[in-house]
């Protein structure tokens, strides 16, 4: 083996040792219970935001999950029942692609949470749906995990991390109310 492949192997090594212990800190927490799980909706191809005059009572008229997206929502539903994952609140933004991937994980009754709205979209209310939103993150205590399907958008606007569709970021508030990332978890892979 060359020594620039010997390199390229190390910082791949390294690259990859952080994100797994973030994955194995996300999946200690959540058999833990009373975290909180932010997972940005399943694949929903389009950009950002809905197409102009969408209507949120309308699905067709707004981005909807692609095929890829309703697959990967159905393995993140399998991953979290196999992993036994206590489920005590499932909350979903009100946009369709939202409802839809909570619903393809089938893990139970859910809830539009409409502080978890798209804050791209409503960008004149994004201050209030992001306070809002801390509020019911620092007020989780369990039993078990807040599991809460939004936008990327929104789960920047509380840590500072977008994280890719369909991925999960497991949280926890301190005594102070402050939002602390505990680790995220990607899509399972197939």
């Amino acid at each position: 083996m060359s020594i620039r492949m010997l390199l390229h192997l190390v910082a791949l090594m390294a690259a990859l040792g952080p994100a797994r212990a973030d994955e194995t800190a996300a999946w200690a927490a959540l058999r833990q219970g009373g975290h909180v799980a932010l997972m940005r909706h399943a694949d929903a191809p389009g950009g950002f935001g809905d197409p102009p005059g969408f209507r949120l009572d309308d699905c067709a008229t707004q981005r909807n999950l692609s095929e890829k997206g309703r697959t990967d929502a159905k393995a993140v539903g399998e991953k979290l029942k196999a992993e036994r994952i206590a489920i005590g609140k499932l909350l979903s933004s009100p946009w369709c692609r939202c409802v839809d991937t909570a619903r393809l994980m089938d893990l139970g009754s859910m809830e539009i949470a409409p502080t978890f709205g798209n804050v791209v979209v409503l960008r004149d209310q994004r201050t209030a749906l992001t306070d809002g939103a801390r509020v019911v993150v620092a007020g989780w205590k369990g039993p078990g995990t807040l599991l809460v399907v939004t936008h990327g958008a929104n789960i920047q606007a509380l840590i500072g991390y977008n994280p890719a569709s369909g991925e999960t970021v497991v949280v926890a508030a301190g005594p102070d109310g402050a939002i602390r990332e505990v680790g995220r978890i990607p899509i399972p892979i197939r």
